[in-house]
């Protein structure tokens, strides 16, 4: 245990040098969730009537009760919820409404189709939706290389089946997770700055 405890304390050292750059994580996250869930957001905005109908309709939506409510809640979290995460402020309070937003979509949109979001039936994940999809691919590919220009199709990336899984959304929820209990992060976010001038926080590894 001794020289265990010998070789351990100067690879620690060296770690604690780079504390100073963990509020980078964080940052990286932001700057990750932030596109994603501002383009979630303006696309229901945008488009506010259609996704109104979409969460109110019992046969080919989801059937949501106050649909007009649960859109608006919807498309507000999710942009406004991107800005902020964007500058870095009340990053763990936005945090949990945008994990409730995920899990939502998780359960009521996504749930039925399995884990992948890209149909793959060599993975160890893959359904019985997604392994039906091989031969539905495989016939959509025939097709295009008979009677479509196959190559310029694909010129840009393989032809693939959306599963629409929950992979996105529980990968969301995770990544919204971690940011509620680090916060935004050190030097680059405002819940930082505001931390340090309120004299709220200073002495955490992040904001």
């Amino acid at each position: 245990m001794n020289r265990l405890t010998t070789a351990y304390r100067p690879l620690q050292g060296i770690l604690q040098q780079l504390q100073w750059g963990d509020g980078l994580a964080p940052l990286l996250l932001r700057l990750y969730l932030a596109p994603v869930m501002l383009q979630a957001g303006w696309n229901k905005l945008s488009h506010f009537e259609e996704t109104v109908a979409w969460f109110g309709n019992p046969e080919w939506g989801l059937g949501l009760p106050l649909p007009e409510l649960m859109a608006a809640l919807a498309a507000g979290t999710e942009f406004f919820g991107g800005l902020l995460l964007l500058i870095g402020l009340a990053v763990r309070w936005i945090s949990i409404p945008l994990m409730i937003t995920m899990l939502v979509a998780a359960l009521s949109v996504h749930l039925d189709n399995g884990w992948l979001a890209i149909a793959d039936p060599s993975s160890w994940l893959a359904n019985e939706r997604v392994m039906e999809s091989a031969e539905r691919l495989a016939r959509a590919r025939a097709l295009l290389q008979a009677h479509g220009h196959y190559d310029w199709l694909t010129g840009r990336g393989s032809l693939v089946i959306l599963n629409n899984g929950i992979e996105f959304a529980a990968t969301y929820f995770v990544m919204l997770l971690s940011l509620f209990f680090t916060g935004a992060g050190r030097f680059t976010s405002v819940d930082y700055w505001l931390a340090r001038r309120t004299g709220l926080g200073v002495h955490t590894p992040s904001a």
